[in-house]
Parts: structure tokens; C-alpha cells; sequence
């Protein structure tokens, strides 16, 4: 068994060196500078550590044991299960994009042979794997599904910045296209896995069970958001409120705060797509969504609010953002809803200065069009909105950072004290 991974991202490259430490792996991706890096043993998103890549690292594409990456096709054709895990985003209007996808099916195509397994990771709707993933595998090929070749699907459960529940430490949902392939593909993850695997009946009940994880996250942070724009005009403290709340047993420990990233803030999308598809408007799904994109203007409107009570002059004052990631310890800002505070911000005519100790400079740049202060002491703010808790930031001393009437927003409820508002 040769294993060929394709995409090396935050899903791919610790799902391949997992793998790697067991079995002979091809790890594929288009970015030469990923490859290069990841060669050096590596790796920017900083998921897998250089001591623990360099173990399972090889030079030469052989069947030994071990990792290789690669940019060039050809290097997948002795593969005999492919494992397809590149994003699957959404576009401007909030559709589905399974362009990543297709691709990455055309490609597969290509080097695929009898008897040969393709397994998707991809976060899709219930029926993408089968509907439209493998009548790209049949066409381009030439083969019969589930004569010649099969298929499976096993949805990530890649937590980014979590140290403690690692791949290997997420119990693995798994399914194939027939019971023998899903018996054959629930052993070759359960083979590394330590925390074990469950084999749905099908693939699209595990398509169905991943789009429904994060949606479900989604749908309660937004109910926990709500809640902190009506205890907001109540006056009333929301994490006060939650953890009084929190003292009974059964009481879900859901925060307020921003939701992007490129899985909660993405995937109820997915599975938007597919209910409006077969005729039913999703109401629970999208009011989830619409509040909690609602949250990023929301914080903005609060600093300004808080600004106005102290009179300092909204126009040309000089507002930190700390944070610009997703999500805390973690360098990603795909989708990242701070720029939403951002935005906002600037609209109201503010300077606004970005500090971020986790975040790529040069990407930032790439997709947001700012520069990333590389110093955050060098000058004095009117306002303060810490937007993501980084532990970088539990040192951080404010007060150097504060001008002589200044406001602290804190939407992480990060700060034990010394704060003027937080959600």
C-alpha cells in the first residue's frame, strides 16, 4: 500500500506525516515555496513541529517508509490510495466553491488503476464525494466505480493551533463505497488513530456528520452572541451571566466572539447549498450565520460608542487591533471576521494599526492590502480592541500602549481587568 496525499495544508501535511510514520507516503501540492519549506522539514502553519517532521522525511520517492513531498505529478502513479484533502471554500455570495475539488478529482484521474481507493477529507454537502467527485474519476480515467476503482470518505477533524487534540487524538468517522472498501478504509485510519474510529453506514452519512459539526458550533455561538447584544443594552456583564450559568452540569460553555476561519464560518453554507437545492430554505442555518456575521460591525460600533462616552474623536484617532488571525494560536487569517472590525473602523475615518506576533506579514498583505506592525510599542492609542487571544498577548503590558484618555474593547473576554467594554 503507497499512500498519496493531495493538498498539504492544515488538513494534509499532519494527516501525511501521520501516515508516514507507518507507511510509504506521496504528499502532493501546487505551491512550490510549500514544498521547498516542508522539505527543510518546515512548516509555516505551524502544525507539524520540525523535530517530529524530520522523522518521517524522505528524499527519494521510494516505498520505504516515510514522507515525500513532492510539486510534480507524475509522482503519484504507483500510488494506490489517494487521500484528497484541499480546501473547500465559499465565494463572494457565500456558494460553495468545489473548484479545489474538481481539480484535485481531474488530476487523481489521471494516475488512477484498478483495484486503486480515493478517499475525500474535503468538508463537502451530502452526495459530493459520489455525485460529482466520482463521475470525474469514471471520466477522466476510464475506469467502472466500484469495478475498477473505489471510493471513501473520511471528514477531517483537524482542530489549528491545538496542540493536545492532534489528529491522531480525534476519533476518525470513516465510510467507503462498499462494505468491503469501508472495512478496508475504517483499518487504514484505525491503523494510526489511537483514539479509534467509527464506520458510518455510507458516505454520504459521513459527509452529512462532518457538515453538521461545525454548523452545530455555529448555530450555538450565535445564540451566545445574541445574548451579549441584549445583555449589552441591559447593561449586564455577558461573562458574568455565562458562568453563573455554567455552574448547572448540562449548561453548553459556548463564548461569544467572532466566527470565521475556513470551517465554522464556511461549512453551514455547505449544507445551505444542498437543503435549497432539494427545495427546503434553511432558517435556523442562516439566521446562525447572518448574526454571527453580524458580530465584527457590531464590535465596531461598541469601540466607537465607548470612544464618544470619553470624548475622544472617532476621526484620525489611532485604534490597535490586536489580532488578526481566526482563531487564537494559530497563524491562519483565511476568512478571518477581524477585518470586519477593521473595515468598520476605517469607514468611521480611524487610523487603524494591526498587531499580530502569529500571523504571516506577507500573507496578511496578500490578502488584506496592510502592513502588520512589526513594533507595538512605539506608539500611543486612543482605542485598544483586543480581537484574538494569543498567548503573546497575556504579557502584553496595555497601559504602555494607552494615550492619555484612551479605551480598552476586549472581545475575547481576555483581560481580567482594566477594560472599558467586551462582549
Amino acid at each position: 500500500m503507497k499512500l498519496g496525499i493531495i493538498g498539504l495544508g492544515y488538513v494534509g501535511l499532519p494527516l501525511a506525516r501521520l501516515f508516514a510514520s507507518r507507511y510509504s507516503v506521496v504528499g502532493y501540492d501546487i505551491n512550490e515555496s510549500r514544498i521547498e519549506d516542508l522539505s527543510k522539514a518546515y512548516d509555516h502553519t505551524g502544525e507539524v513541529e520540525e523535530h517530529i517532521l524530520k522523522q518521517v522525511l524522505k528524499t527519494v520517492n521510494s516505498d520505504d517508509q516515510g514522507l515525500y513531498c513532492t510539486t510534480l505529478k507524475e509522482d503519484l502513479k504507483n500510488v494506490t490510495v489517494f487521500i484528497i484533502t484541499v480546501p473547500t471554500p465559499i465565494d463572494k455570495n457565500n456558494t460553495p466553491d468545489l473548484s479545489p475539488l474538481i481539480i484535485a478529482s481531474e488530476l487523481v484521474a489521471h494516475y488512477l488503476k484498478t483495484g486503486d481507493i480515493v478517499i475525500y477529507e474535503s468538508t463537502v454537502y451530502p452526495g459530493v464525494t459520489e455525485e460529482i467527485c466520482v463521475p470525474i474519476l469514471e471520466k477522466e480515467s476510464g475506469l467502472k466505480f466500484n469495478t475498477d476503482f473505489y471510493a471513501g470518505y473520511s471528514p477531517e477533524r483537524i482542530n489549528p493551533g491545538d496542540k493536545i487534540h492532534t489528529v491522531d487524538k480525534i476519533r476518525k468517522v470513516t465510510s467507503g463505497s462498499t462494505e468491503e472498501i469501508a472495512s478496508k478504509v475504517d483499518e487504514l485510519y484505525a491503523s494510526v488513530i489511537t483514539a479509534g474510529t467509527y464506520k458510518a453506514a455510507s458516505i454520504k452519512v459521513a459527509e452529512a456528520a462532518k457538515v453538521i459539526e461545525n454548523s452545530q458550533r455555529d448555530i450555538n455561538i450565535a445564540f451566545v452572541n445574541e445574548l451579549a447584544k441584549i445583555f449589552n443594552l441591559l447593561n449586564i456583564d455577558t461573562q458574568q451571566v455565562l458562568e453563573a450559568a455554567g455552574t448547572k452540569w448540562n449548561f453548553l460553555p459556548f463564548k461569544p466572539g467572532l466566527v470565521g476561519g475556513h470551517c465554522i464560518g464556511v461549512d453551514p453554507y455547505y449544507l445551505a447549498q444542498k437543503a435549497m437545492q432539494v427545495g427546503y430554505h434553511p432558517e435556523i442555518i442562516l439566521a446562525g450565520r447572518k448574526l454571527n456575521d453580524s458580530m465584527g460591525p457590531f464590535v465596531a460600533s461598541q469601540v466607537a460608542k465607548l470612544m464618544a462616552q470619553k470624548d475622544i474623536k472617532l476621526k484620525n484617532s489611532k485604534i490597535l487591533i490586536l489580532g488578526i488571525t481566526f482563531k487564537e494560536n494559530c497563524p491562519d487569517v483565511r476568512n478571518t471576521r477581524v477585518i470586519d472590525i477593521i473595515n468598520d473602523l476605517k469607514e468611521y475615518g480611524a487610523n487603524v494599526s494591526v498587531f499580530d506576533p502569529q500571523a504571516d506579514a506577507t500573507l496578511v498583505k496578500k490578502e488584506y492590502g496592510f502592513e502588520l506592525l512589526d513594533e507595538v510599542y512605539k506608539n500611543k492609542f486612543n482605542a485598544i480592541v483586543l480581537a484574538v487571544g494569543h498567548r503573546e498577548f497575556e504579557t502584553l503590558d496595555i497601559n504602555k500602549l494607552k494615550a492619555e484618555n484612551a479605551i480598552v474593547y476586549d472581545v475575547k473576554g481576555f483581560f481580567k481587568e482594566g477594560v472599558d467594554g467586551r462582549l
